[in-house]
């Protein structure tokens, strides 16, 4: 169970809000981090709290192709992303750095920043305690959540490498 704020963001945030291209060159997730939607939110590294949740509307993570916008917002301290929809290739990377990510429409319906959010990262279930509702995203897998658990996949297959030594 995941429990934190929301910060709440509308449709197509795309990766370089997320994380501008101008920090690309850093290595670190705290760098990363320290940056994470200063583009759209200037006040969003103030509020942030370990395991917070972003909410958003359509196509979250739009744009160019980069693992350092989830890399962002999971050193952030962002708990996971519940989005109407992501694009692609920000499906994709979330999962691959270990950043949960569900697909619920109705959650940012009438949410607001700074609700009280619980997830439960097994079911999916979503509940906005501030408004008294609650929301069900389709689960993640179990080998999903696997790897979301030891990580993302560069961490799953290292640590699959090691069991077989």
């Amino acid at each position: 169970m995941s429990k934190g704020k929301a910060h709440v963001y509308g449709n197509n945030v795309d990766t370089d809000v997320i994380i501008p291209a101008r920090y690309l060159g850093a290595s670190k997730a705290d760098e990363l981090a320290a940056h994470c939607m200063e583009d759209i939110d200037k006040e969003f590294k103030k509020r942030v709290e370990q395991g917070d949740v972003i909410i958003a509307g359509l196509n979250f993570g739009c744009g160019s192709s980069r693992e350092h916008a989830p890399m962002a917002i999971k050193a952030s301290g962002i708990s996971c992303v519940v989005a109407s929809s992501y694009s692609r290739i920000f499906f994709r990377n979330a999962f691959n750095i270990g950043l949960p990510i569900f697909v619920c429409a109705e959650a940012g319906e009438s949410a607001e920043t700074g609700d009280e959010i619980s997830v439960d990262l097994e079911s999916g279930i979503i509940i906005n305690e501030t408004r008294n509702e609650t929301y069900r995203a389709q689960a993640i897998p179990p080998f999903m959540m696997d790897m979301i658990k030891k990580g993302g996949l560069m961490a799953k297959i290292a640590g699959e490498k090691e069991d077989k030594r």
